[in-house]
């Protein structure tokens, strides 16, 4: 896992230097092993690296003999298999990336479909003058561009193009109202007026600073279910579980689970020990007071059984209040979904013993987890609404054409689809890639950690997407299939039980503190352009009943204060957003960032 950015001039002048620097220093969390800068005519590449595979000979840029450059962040996991299918290639290092550049060499554009794994790469080819960018077809690494006039630049992060030059500090108008609407933003166009993301799956080919050629790899098969018997799908889940795990383990670095108590970490931690043989280390998260929904406990005994290694974290009132302004700065491109709390505190106790982690999203997108697919498979599903057909502040008229986005990917979904695949696919699109996925990268890299999702691999998705509808929701539960196999694989885990959900109790702890809350966010003036003070203190009066209303508008408004106003987030709550609400609050980072313009 790294930090790749870089830079193409339209004018054919050299990338300046200052500007390379800058970029470096942006992401340097996302690779504390090293650093690694290409220059050449035109075109800048830089790295920051985070050593996981090839520890001595892996550093960034990789070159071809052609001259072919490459930088990548992420992993591709069937490395040795392209190496001995590549007999006689004149590989120089023993890096995961290198073979992802003698496929272009070989392939052009079409290289990354051979690639397995999670990945955003830049390769610089300077015989044809072009740089090319793709990203693995998930989205579980990120990459942002920036097209101006006088050049192109890309980078792992918006941040990262944000303290280079490249773009402004300000909050697009529609992303804010689909982050407060629906907890995250969708689409090419992120919060940031100008930065763009690439889109998962897909190539941009960049020649003369602009995009000349655009192409996109699907992460679903297409077609509608196949007809499957119930044990041949049992066998074939087995095998395509266990061979996930397995390549997803390839590591030089030592690599643990999170552990969450629910079924999705309890069957990755009986296939890792399975496919290991060793004792399994894991961490889990717990909430201080009674009451709360915690399955931590019930982690440390799977973990128990398991023979497994397993330490417990426990997240107070305390914590919440000093680390939700630092979260808030770490995830740049927004997301208001509570599991950032105990996501970033997971990532804080791992560094330094664990440096790869695996953790079970996408379970539930491709098996079928959400109670939202069992209400399109029902009897009566004609009679239920689209999901996110109702924002979590109605009609407000400052966050209108919140559902343009969404409604784009439902239009997009391939044809053939049963109503729960559509619905799957959505997920898959927009609030997989742009929720779970950029929670899970920004809250581990900005400790250093790399994150696998093991459900997340192309051999699995072609299996459980084409699953019969049955096998993967019933009408009691979801994720059929899993839970039978679990329930074989692993008993002690309690594969029938209902889905608590990985959710810390928000709304306890601004109860709390609810008319202080209230006051400061109202007083925010990222908030005080959208909502009047008085709904802003009826949400915080309600935190504790509904607790997502409450705590969207405090992630936005503690992300705003640092992204837009460059305002320092090592404060607690209160003290940040006291700050923010002063006159003349900007910093002069922030007001310096919001005039750079390249």
């Amino acid at each position: 896992m790294c930090g790749i950015a870089g830079v193409m001039m339209r004018d054919g002048s050299a990338p300046d230097q200052a500007v390379l620097d800058r970029l470096l220093a942006a992401l340097a969390h996302r690779g504390p092993d090293g650093q690694g800068r290409l220059v050449r005519g035109d075109t800048a590449l830089v790295h920051t690296r985070l050593a996981i595979i090839d520890l001595e000979t892996g550093d960034q840029p990789l070159f071809a003999p052609s001259g072919a450059a490459l930088v990548g962040n992420g992993e591709i996991y069937n490395n040795p298999e392209l190496r001995a299918q590549m007999a006689g290639t004149p590989f120089r290092t023993r890096s995961d990336c290198e073979p992802a550049l003698f496929l272009y060499e070989a392939e052009g554009e079409d290289f990354a479909a051979r690639l397995r794994g999670m990945f955003a790469l830049a390769i610089h080819d300077p015989a044809r003058g072009r740089v090319v960018l793709t990203r693995d077809p998930f989205g579980i690494k990120p990459l942002y561009y920036v097209q101006m006039v006088t050049a192109f630049a890309f980078a792992s992060e918006p941040q990262a193009l944000i303290a280079a030059g490249f773009a402004r500090a300000a909050a697009a108008p529609r992303q804010r109202a689909e982050l407060l609407q629906l907890k995250f933003t969708t689409g090419a166009e992120t919060a940031f007026p100008g930065i763009e993301r690439v889109l998962p799956g897909e190539t941009l080919v960049i020649e003369r600073g602009a995009i000349v050629e655009r192409r996109r790899r699907a992460a679903l098969p297409p077609g509608p279910p196949e007809p499957i018997g119930h044990a041949e799908a049992m066998h074939k889940l087995d095998a395509v579980l266990l061979d996930s795990v397995a390549v997803h383990l390839r590591s030089d670095v030592p690599y643990g689970l999170f552990l969450s108590g629910g079924i999705d970490s309890a069957a990755l931690l009986a296939l890792m020990t399975r496919a290991t043989g060793q004792r399994i280390q894991a961490l889990t998260v717990g909430w201080e007071g009674a009451g709360a929904v915690d399955e931590s406990h019930e982690a440390a005994r799977l973990a128990k059984v398991m023979g497994a290694a397993c330490h417990r974290l426990e997240m107070t009132a305390r914590d919440f209040w000093t680390l939700a302004p630092r979260i808030a700065a770490a995830i740049d491109d927004p997301t208001a979904d509570a599991a950032v709390l105990p996501t970033y505190m997971l990532g804080q106790a791992a560094a330094g013993s664990l440096k790869v982690t695996l953790c079970g999203e996408g379970a539930d997108e491709l098996f079928g987890g959400y109670s939202r697919y069992r209400k399109r498979r029902a009897p009566w599903r004609w009679l239920a609404r689209k999901p996110r057909t109702k924002g979590l502040f109605g009609g407000v008229a400052a966050l209108a054409g919140w559902r343009d986005g969404i409604a784009a990917a439902e239009g997009a979904v391939a044809a053939g689809r049963s109503p729960l695949q559509a619905t799957q696919e959505v997920d898959v699109l927009e609030w997989l890639p742009n929720d779970l996925l950029t929670k899970l990268d920004r809250c581990l890299m900005a400790h250093g950690v790399e994150g696998r999702t093991p459900f997340l691999d192309p051999v699995v998705a072609d299996f459980a997407f084409r699953l019969p509808d049955a096998e993967k929701v019933g009408l009691r539960f979801g994720k059929v299939l899993l839970r039978d196999w679990l329930a074989r694989a692993f008993p002690e885990a309690g594969a029938y039980a209902r889905k608590k959900g990985f959710k810390p109790p928000v709304g306890a702890w601004m109860a709390a503190q609810g008319l202080t809350l209230g006051r400061l966010v109202a007083a925010q003036p990222g908030i005080a352009e959208v909502l009047p003070a008085d709904q802003v203190a009826a949400a915080f009066a309600a935190a504790e009943a509904n607790p997502q209303r409450a705590w969207s508008l405090l992630y936005y408004a503690l992300w705003h204060s640092h992204h837009v106003m460059g305002l320092p987030a090592d404060g607690d709550i209160g003290a940040v957003l006291e700050a923010a609400s002063r006159p003349c609050s900007v910093s002069r980072t922030g007001a310096a960032r919001a005039m750079a313009r390249p």
